[in-house]
Formats: C-alpha cells, sequence, structure tokens
C-alpha cells in the first residue's frame, strides 16, 4: 500500500539510523575517554565495582605517603645514630689515651678538651635529628606510627631511642672527666656500654625501617594491582573501537542512503496522477 501519510519503509529506516547513531555515539565516546565503562549507564554493576577500587586505590595513595614520611623520619634517626656511634668511638680513643699512667697532666688535658669537643657533638646531633617535626632520638622523644591499610585500620610503628645525655642509653654524663688515668679507664668501660647499648638502638632502628619499606614496596604492588584491575574492568580497546568506529560510519552513511530512497517512495503516486 502506498500512502503519503504513512510511509512504513521510512520509519523502518529512521529506526534503524537512528540505533547507528546511538552505537556510534558510543563508541566515539569511549575513544574520546578510553573508557568502555565511564559511568552508570554504561554498565551500573562494573560501574559500581570499578568506584569501589578507586577508593581502594585512593586509601593506598595515602598508605605510601604515611610510609613516606615513616621512613624518612627513621633514615633521619638511623643517620644521627651512627653518628653518635662514631662519636663514641673516637671519644673511646681519646679516653684510652688518657688512661696511660705514664702521661702527664698537660697532655690528658689536652685529651679531656677534645673528649668534651666529641661529647658537646652528640647533643647536637641528637637536638637536630629531626623530620617533619619528629625526633626518634631526644630525651622523650616520639616513635613513628604509619598506616599500611586502605581504610586506615592498620599501622607499623618504630619506637624512639633516646641517644641524649641524658638518658639511659649514653652512660657519659656532661660531666664526665678524667683527671687521672684510673679516672680515665673509668670512662672507657662506660663509653664501652654506650657504644653496645647505641648499637643495640641502631638495630631496632633498622629492623624498624626494613619492616616500613617492606611495606611500602607491598603498597607500591598492590596499588598496581588495583590499578591493573580497574584497567581491566573499564578500559576500552582502542583496536576493537577504531574498527567498530568505521564500521559504523559506512552504516551511518548506508542508513541515510536508506532512508532517503524510502522517502522519496511516495512520490511514484505523482506518476499515478499524470
Amino acid at each position: 500500500m502506498l500512502s503519503v501519510n504513512t510511509n512504513s519503509s521510512a520509519l523502518v529506516a529512521l529506526q534503524n539510523l537512528n540505533a547507528t547513531n546511538m552505537q556510534l555515539s558510543q563508541t566515539q565516546n569511549r575513544i574520546n575517554t578510553g573508557l568502555k565503562v565511564s559511568g552508570p549507564k554504561d554498565n551500573a554493576a562494573v560501574y559500581q565495582i570499578a568506584q569501589n577500587l578507586r577508593a581502594d586505590l585512593a586509601g593506598m595513595d595515602a598508605v605510601k605517603q604515611s610510609l613516606d614520611r615513616a621512613i624518612s623520619t627513621v633514615d633521619i634517626a638511623i643517620a644521627g645514630g651512627q653518628s653518635v656511634s662514631d662519636l663514641l668511638n673516637q671519644m673511646r680513643a681519646k679516653a684510652v689515651a688518657a688512661s696511660d699512667t705514664g702521661l702527664d697532666a698537660a697532655s690528658r688535658t689536652a685529651l679531656q678538651n677534645d673528649f668534651n669537643a666529641l661529647r658537646d657533638q652528640i647533643s647536637t646531633i641528637v637536638g637536630n635529628a629531626t623530620f617533619n617535626g619528629t625526633n626518634m632520638l631526644k630525651n622523650g622523644g616520639t616513635g613513628v606510627s604509619a598506616i599500611v591499610s586502605a581504610d586506615g585500620t592498620s599501622t607499623v610503628a618504630v619506637a624512639a631511642q633516646d641517644l641524649s645525655l641524658t638518658g639511659t642509653t649514653i652512660t657519659i654524663t656532661a660531666g664526665s672527666t678524667f683527671t687521672t688515668a684510673t679516672t680515665a679507664a673509668a670512662i672507657v668501660t662506660a663509653i664501652d656500654t654506650s657504644i653496645d647499648n647505641v648499637n643495640a638502638a641502631l638495630g631496632k632502628l633498622g629492623t624498624g625501617a626494613n619492616a616500613l619499606q617492606s611495606q611500602r614496596t607491598f603498597a607500591n604492588k598492590l596499588s598496581d594491582t588495583v590499578e591493573t584491575g580497574i584497567g581491566n574492568l573499564v578500559d576500552a580497546d582502542l583496536a576493537k573501537e577504531s574498527a567498530t568506529l568505521q564500521s559504523l560510519q559506512v552504516k551511518q552513511q548506508l542508513g541515510v542512503q536508506a532512508l532517503s530512497i524510502a522517502n522519496q517512495a511516495p512520490q511514484v503516486l505523482l506518476s499515478l496522477f499524470r
């Protein structure tokens, strides 16, 4: 049946063209964004999963920042502790030299001055071993704690180590002097104890630093894995989308031509009235 009011062929052609245009728009959006699921309308379930994973990924970024701060703080403490250990070794050498019974008073006084200068450097180093407002070596210093889970519920802590002259790790006080060979020998014993204590404290800091670094390495791997998982869910295959785009563009052109042909069909009625 031919009718100027209703052209079923044109309606079908228009429906097909509209469907092609919708598919073309979807493909162009995937190419523009690089995503096959850019919103809940594309795939509600996948989008929800991806958003949850993105939240975890953001949490892992916070974990890495927390670990970086903690690692830097402990590294500063270790550097300070190593310097203190070196100073104690030098102080021991001065005390051993001063314990020589054949040493004259002037030489012993010179050694005492060097000893005092080295001892004072300990206080300077300990006081300056600060990162981001945290000092792990001073008397009453605080340890560090880093979050290691995306929800912030799990942490790793490293305890402070008091290396000040007023603490118990270093047994050499600010008033330690060797006026005789006997007092110098006693100070050597005290320094040996201090060296052992400082090295033990460094061992604890080193263990804590290794734990933090292990967590940092794991956080990187976990973050990369989650990011890859998100990509597997929502990323578009651009090679496939490019091929689909070309196919749809050809299909669109053919649809336009089909609609044009269908719209011309009612004109056949004019020939019946000639």
